[in-house]
């Protein structure tokens, strides 16, 4: 399965750094191909080597701005250089089956509220998963259930995302979804 994930390319804490090896080590054992954007900075830098180590491909899509930042890959692993943002973010959706949201800041944010849009109204059905590390969405996890709770939400929140305490949740319910043994 391709899964794209969204999240910081900033170095973080260990309450952060760890689920994330921990999940990458579980893709990559799964034989799962990595989506992500490219970065060799920060967390995006430890999911990447996590999966890599753990025998997953990796498969990336930078932004022209970002390139000098952007991880040097060989065959069978891939990167893509995007001309803008908007360009990359379609091409990390493109390439996917799957996507899971992780730490990070208004880049992330805007990754993932694109996504919710995007499945909101049936232009995608393929499953959305918010890794909740260390509790850091609980904050919007909350302000989801009162989107639902007050009608701003036309479909059940159960539909639109699921909520992953735990990288072993997030993978589970992947494959799950996806009728991966």
């Amino acid at each position: 399965m391709n899964i794209c994930v969204f999240l910081s390319a900033a170095d973080l804490d260990d309450r952060y750094t760890r689920p994330a090896r921990e999940f990458a080590e579980l893709l990559g054992k799964g034989g799962h191909t990595l989506v992500w954007g490219g970065s060799e900075s920060g967390l995006m830098r430890v999911v990447a080597d996590g999966v890599q180590e753990a025998g997953g491909r990796l498969m990336g899509v930078s932004v022209d701005f970002l390139a000098a930042k952007a991880r040097a890959v060989t065959a069978p692993d891939e990167m893509v250089i995007a001309k803008d943002l908007a360009e990359r973010k379609a091409l990390l959706l493109k390439k996917a089956d799957a996507v899971v949201i992780m730490v990070g800041g208004t880049g992330t944010l805007d990754e993932a509220t694109e996504i919710l849009e995007l499945k909101k109204h049936g232009k995608t059905t393929m499953p959305v998963v918010l890794l909740n590390s260390a509790g850091f969405y609980d904050g919007l996890k909350e302000q989801f259930r009162r989107m639902e709770d007050e009608g701003f939400l036309p479909i059940p929140l159960t539909d639109l995302v699921f909520f992953a305490e735990e990288p072993v949740g997030a993978v589970a319910y992947l494959e799950e979804s996806q009728g991966v043994e």
